[in-house]
């Protein structure tokens, strides 16, 4: 007995020398300015989350989070300079599907491994891709097209911002569920398809974000017919889903989320998601995401990273059986 109350006094005792010193390392940090790497160029809608998510991140936890763009590779080469940071907590990223779900298994020489290389921290936002035509187009709603496309098979094209990008798979999931062949136009981004699509050189178009094209459709130069998320966008509440069109559970949608460094202190990121969590709630943010036509998303560290995994088994499987790649 007396031996056992011994053995507890010595470990709370060592409890007690332990517990300052973590409190005092989670609340010192962070105590210099974070880096937050966003893998696309500034000005599109993932700089618009990752400057949102910096910036709220930034009021709550009293320190400067600056925003590195370090584009290429459709997200891979930022992505890639996450995993090869220190993991102290001061280097960080936004990363998205392309990268962490869909990049693994397109190319053959992808320099990073999801799940070895990165500790999850939050799913941050998502945006639904839309079905959008120009005017002239012989179709006007998702049944038609589909019906064109069965009496024309492979004559209909499509532009996508390229071969595996999220827009591309979804139009690729789209042609396997509705028992259609479409011809796909890879272009270099969303920029350049707007032109395009605006002129009539080529009649559709799956877009991966509505902010670049929602204008149009307003004004009523392009239409959309159709969106892949699981729900209507309050942007184009008249625009119905793919689901609802007559493929029930269809869903896809672009996200993005803040991910670190492997081996980075669950202390610290505990203190970033509780961060993102709080930041994410203010109108700021909110109203932000509003203007880039997006949802603000909030998840657990390990919900996003069972999320992770779930996403790349789905495209996996989805890419091995159409046989795409991109090397």
């Amino acid at each position: 007995m007396q031996r056992r109350d011994f053995m507890t006094a010595g470990a709370l005792a060592a409890l007690g020398a332990t517990l300052p010193g973590l409190a005092w390392a989670q609340a010192a940090y962070p105590a210099k300015p974070v880096r937050l790497i966003v893998p696309f160029p500034p000005g599109g809608p993932t700089d618009v989350m990752g400057r949102t998510a910096a910036k709220a991140m930034g009021d709550k936890l009293g320190q400067q989070f600056v925003v590195e763009n370090k584009a290429g590779a459709g997200g891979n080469i930022g992505t890639d300079a996450v995993a090869k940071a220190a993991a102290d907590g001061y280097t960080i990223g936004l990363s998205a599907i392309s990268s962490l779900a869909i990049a693994p298994h397109l190319y053959s020489n992808v320099p990073f491994n999801v799940e070895k290389d990165f500790v999850p921290i939050s799913l941050v936002g998502t945006t639904p891709c839309a079905l959008v035509v120009h005017p002239s187009a012989p179709f006007s709603d998702l049944k038609g097209m589909v019906a064109y496309a069965k009496a024309n098979p492979e004559k209909l094209s499509y532009a996508t911002s390229g071969i595996g990008t999220s827009n591309h798979l979804a139009a690729e999931l789209l042609q396997s569920v509705a028992g259609i062949k479409l011809t796909n136009v890879p272009y270099k981004g969303s920029s350049q398809i707007v032109p395009d699509l605006l002129s009539g050189t080529v009649l559709m178009s799956m877009e991966s974000s509505l902010a670049t094209t929602l204008q149009h459709v307003k004004a009523g130069k392009l239409k959309a017919i159709a969106v892949t998320s699981p729900q209507r966008t309050k942007v184009l509440p008249d625009v119905p889903t793919i689901a609802e069109s007559g493929y029930p559970g269809f869903e896809v949608e672009t996200w993005f989320g803040l991910i670190a460094p492997a081996s980075t202190p669950q202390a610290i990121v505990a203190r970033l998601h509780a961060a993102w969590e709080a930041g994410a709630k203010t109108p700021e943010a909110q109203q932000a995401f509003d203007n880039i036509s997006g949802n603000l998303r909030v998840t657990s560290p390990q919900q996003f990273a069972e999320f992770i995994r779930a996403e790349n088994r789905r495209w996996g499987d989805l890419i091995r059986k159409l046989g795409i790649k991109a090397d």
